[in-house]
């Protein structure tokens, strides 16, 4: 009865050597969980996976003829397809979603790494909340660092239903340390979403600030809408300015810091902020000789003759602006920016026209 099944086995097995004509004649069998005997070659295995020479090589080392390699708790099916991509190197989309985690493991055994590489993508491609932390278990013992890093990214961005699958009740009462692994990556992972939002925000600030001062530089310069030099005619057109988004605010704040009377005594909020915009310009600018922009050279001379360096949270805020207003600068049309160089070595008075 056995040998029966035996045969059965094999022959349907040896359909895979049926259809490579002159390819050399079995001479190694894979015994699997359901005793079918799946014929393969030896010289193709030890050509494709180490762990397969040694065993192979085994037996002629203590001069045995017996050829079978178990691979037991495993379908049979899977291992028929294991044993396909040994001698053809291929792995269907349906084996992998069937075989997909089997193919893994014995990926790993046998020290395949275009196979393990075929199923960690194809496995990482069909995560879903009820498989995602049997394959995270299954990739920390496959050492399979990419899969790893999908599931626990999978899980973090889905946890909330991830915790209601019997895998995850499972890990809780099976393997704490995973558990407290899982948690800790969710903790770290909102950590950087929280320092990336807030890097976005300061970055958002710096590239507001960059504008506000080649929108500074611009008013000052040629004039806009109401406000510019003295020497320039007023312009006909009142619509807002469509060269920069700060532009109509910034005049407004030109204006009131022009006709304010708290600023004398510090008291407007309004003229503080103006005040540190001129500051910043004039820490920036490198043509403080020609330069329009109000109070320029005064702030200049006035950190010269007090021989006093800016505190370090201001030295980085330049830094940060100036950044800034390189990257906003270059993401200009060439002709652009030539104009705008042009424009700003004009030579003027820094009166306003208000």
């Amino acid at each position: 009865m056995e040998e029966t099944h035996h045969y059965a086995s094999t022959t349907a097995a040896d359909d895979h050597y049926s259809q490579a004509p002159g390819t050399p004649e079995p001479d190694v069998e894979f015994l699997t969980s359901g005793g079918r005997c799946i014929p393969a070659h030896s010289t193709i295995l030890a050509s494709v996976s180490p762990v397969l020479e040694n065993i192979i090589d085994r037996p002629r080392k203590h001069g045995s003829s017996e050829r079978v390699i178990p691979i037991l708790g495993v379908p049979c099916d899977a291992v028929s397809a294991f044993v396909r991509f040994l001698s053809s190197s291929r792995c269907t989309d349906e084996e992998i979603e069937k075989y997909g985690i089997h193919l893994l493991a014995l990926s790993h055994v046998y020290l395949i790494p275009q196979l393990k590489q075929r199923c960690t993508r194809g496995i990482g491609q069909r995560l879903t909340t009820e498989n995602v932390v049997d394959v995270l278990q299954l990739a920390r013992l496959c050492d399979a660092p990419d899969l790893h890093l999908k599931s626990m990214k999978f899980i973090s961005n889905n946890f909330k239903a991830v915790e209601n699958t019997e895998g995850w009740e499972f890990l809780q009462d099976n393997d704490p340390w995973l558990e407290l692994e899982i948690l800790q990556f969710m903790d770290e992972a909102e950590s950087r979403r929280k320092r990336s939002r807030r890097r976005r925000e300061e970055q958002k600030l710096y590239l507001q600030l960059a504008e506000a001062m080649d929108c500074l530089e611009h008013i000052c310069t040629e004039g806009c809408t109401n406000v510019g030099p003295y020497d320039i005619e007023p312009t006909k057109k009142r619509e807002p300015c469509s060269k920069f988004a700060t532009c109509e605010g910034l005049q407004m704040s030109i204006r009131h810091f022009a006709t304010c009377k708290k600023r004398v005594n510090g008291g407007c909020v309004r003229c503080k902020r103006m005040w540190q915009i001129l500051r910043l310009h004039s820490s920036i600018c490198d043509q403080p000789g020609s330069c329009r922009v109000p109070l320029c050279r005064q702030f200049k001379l006035k950190m010269l003759q007090e021989k006093k360096s800016d505190d370090a949270r201001w030295r980085l805020l330049v830094k940060k602006v100036v950044s800034a207003k390189a990257i906003s600068s270059l993401s200009l049309p060439k002709r652009k920016r030539e104009e705008m160089k042009e424009t700003m070595e004009d030579q003027g008075i820094k009166n306003f026209r208000l």
